[in-house]
């Protein structure tokens, strides 16, 4: 199966990654299908922190792959225009507030 994921790259203390279309049976840094973009979680300033080429994610979605949890959440941001995707609530604190609405009733 192919997998959507993050290969590292970069030095120590300074993660690179390139976004990648591997075959999940590879090596983290291993050999990979195709590049797909990079994110640089150390970018600071004008330095580019997210590149996706998101017609090629699309492509590979489509054919069944599977993109890693990571990746999910580069692609929404991405799509949110560089802004970070919003948290997803636990799922205690979604069950406690869902309480009182019930009792109401």
């Amino acid at each position: 199966m192919v997998k959507i994921r993050l290969a590292r790259g970069g030095k120590k203390k300074t993660p690179f990654y390139h976004i990648v279309a591997a075959d999940e049976r590879r090596a983290r840094d291993g050999r990979y299908i195709e590049r797909l973009g990079f994110f640089n979680p150390v970018a600071k300033g004008q330095a580019e922190r997210l590149r996706l080429n998101i017609e090629r994610v699309e492509y590979w979605l489509g054919t069944g792959a599977q993109a890693s949890e990571r990746v999910q959440t580069l692609i929404k941001e991405h799509s949110n225009g560089g802004k970070p995707a919003a948290k997803a609530k636990p799922a205690a604190k979604a069950k406690a507030e869902a309480k009182p609405a019930a009792e109401a009733e």
